[in-house]
């Protein structure tokens, strides 16, 4: 696990790539050089009243000049998300990071990998896919708009699915797999409950190796508050229940570690 710092960051620049999604670069001294695919990073709000960070995955990561990229979605007004949409280059913001553990990628190489995202949880995979090395394939999910599809595309292959048929597989990430019979010797997937445990699932059928990054609420960031904790299937040592805290432990755990 890489060694967090919180850190003044600048806004390099912003952009909104979809409705209610916004790509953001920022600045960093140390946490940009030590960040790895599947990490998160904190961002505090200027909002007093707002005491608690927003975590936010990381999208894309250039150690060379220690700069950081996120793309996240508007939750709503008067929230902290929107708040960081309104903000421009040059402005300072407060960061805390990098957070939590990523994907192993030391242990799928050599594999057919996919790289499977749904929703918000599409970008974390794109530097996860840039730093692979092997075969390796993304598979996406989306309601209906696209976002960084085209993006995956420099890097490897490429499938979508969207649940109004629009583009792609209509249907979800599981159906563009049957559709197009892709395999895989393992899978790194990011997205929501129960896409997830549609994946965790068809990794048991298949027998291969599979890696979820989990979406929870966090408050700490940190692992001291226990507002993210998951049900494992192991006792955790910090908390001595069938728990283990998202934000601390994952946000990478293996499939079989975790019930979903």
């Amino acid at each position: 696990m890489s060694k967090k710092a919180k850190e003044t960051c600048t806004i390099i620049r912003q952009e909104r790539i979809g409705t209610d999604i916004y790509s953001m670069w920022l600045q960093t001294q140390t946490i940009g050089k030590n960040a790895q695919p599947g990490q998160f990073v904190s961002l505090y709000t200027r909002n007093g009243s707002k005491l608690l960070p927003r975590p936010i995955s990381l999208c894309e990561i250039d150690r060379e000049e220690g700069r950081l990229r996120i793309v996240y979605r508007v939750t709503g007004k008067n929230t902290g998300t929107e708040e960081f949409s309104r903000l421009h280059a040059k402005v300072p913001v407060e960061v805390l990071g990098p957070l939590g553990n990523g994907f192993p990628l030391e242990e799928v190489k050599g594999k057919r990998v996919f790289l499977m995202g749904g929703g918000i949880g599409i970008p974390p995979m794109l530097e996860t896919m840039k730093q692979l090395e092997g075969e390796k394939t993304a598979i996406l999910g989306y309601r209906d708009e696209l976002f960084l599809n085209t993006e995956f595309e420099k890097y490897g292959k490429v499938y979508i699915a969207t649940e109004d048929g629009s583009a792609g597989t209509k249907g979800n990430v599981m159906d563009a797999i049957r559709e197009n019979d892709l395999e895989a010797d393992a899978i790194f997937a990011c997205g929501p409950k129960p896409m997830l445990r549609a994946i965790k699932a068809y990794a048991l059928e298949k027998n291969i190796p599979c890696w979820i990054s989990m979406e929870e609420r966090m408050a700490c960031g940190i692992g001291a508050c226990l507002g993210c904790v998951c049900q494992s299937t192991e006792v955790d040592g910090h908390s001595h229940v069938h728990n283990k805290r998202v934000c601390k432990d994952g946000p990478v755990f293996l499939s079989t570690e975790v019930e979903l």
